[in-house]
């Protein structure tokens, strides 16, 4: 249903959607897959979008693929403030969270009231990954750098000391949460990876 059209609701949309280009600053630890260069979030969340287009058949239960993509475009925004913090780099939990509440507030905060309150809700529910829509998502999430690792013969894997323990207890339990299939189809491929070391 058409909101507003007022200019003072335009506005406050063009500043969120300005403000949220400065995701394509952020750099992440995962390379893309050619090796190149390293992604950014922008990259990473437009890529997670695709992904769960193309694999939410692979859900573990049914999941509202709209509210997904919903979900994987914004839930990096935090990180406009926050920066990344690489699931592997020993980082401080509960500093991540309070810098990501932060920011989620200031940066959902820039849309009307209602946006804000929807897109924050999402953000949080992503967050919580209780819901089918966000435990599939947050598998998603998690996969999508194992590839980028796969196809760049261990990509930043060696950088912070990743093991395939370390990678199944921070990754696959995550994946096979809300995506076991995918997780059983790259398994064979993760273990030649860290025997080949």
């Amino acid at each position: 249903m058409p909101k507003s059209n007022s200019n003072a609701r335009i506005d406050a949309q063009l500043a969120f959607l300005t403000e949220a280009d400065k995701l394509k600053t952020v750099l992440r630890a995962s390379p893309i897959c050619d090796g190149s260069r390293r992604e950014n979030s922008g990259e990473h969340s437009w890529h997670l979008a695709l992904y769960a287009m193309i694999l939410s058949e692979h859900a573990i239960k049914p999941v509202n693929v709209d509210r997904v993509i919903k979900m994987l475009l914004i839930h990096d925004l935090v990180e406009i403030d926050a920066g990344d913090y690489p699931l592997h780099g020993g980082n401080v939990p509960a500093e991540q969270i309070e810098a990501e509440e932060e920011a989620a507030e200031r940066l959902y905060g820039l849309l009307p009231a209602d946006q804000m309150q929807e897109y924050k809700a999402l953000w949080q529910e992503f967050e919580a990954a209780e819901t089918d829509d966000a435990i599939f998502a947050k598998s998603i999430d998690r996969v999508q750098p194992v590839i980028a690792n796969l196809e760049t013969d261990g990509g930043t894997w060696g950088d912070y000391d990743v093991t395939a323990d370390k990678l199944d207890t921070r990754v696959g339990t995550k994946v096979r949460k809300g995506a076991p299939a995918v997780w059983a189809a790259i398994s064979g491929r993760i273990e030649a990876w860290f025997n080949t070391q």
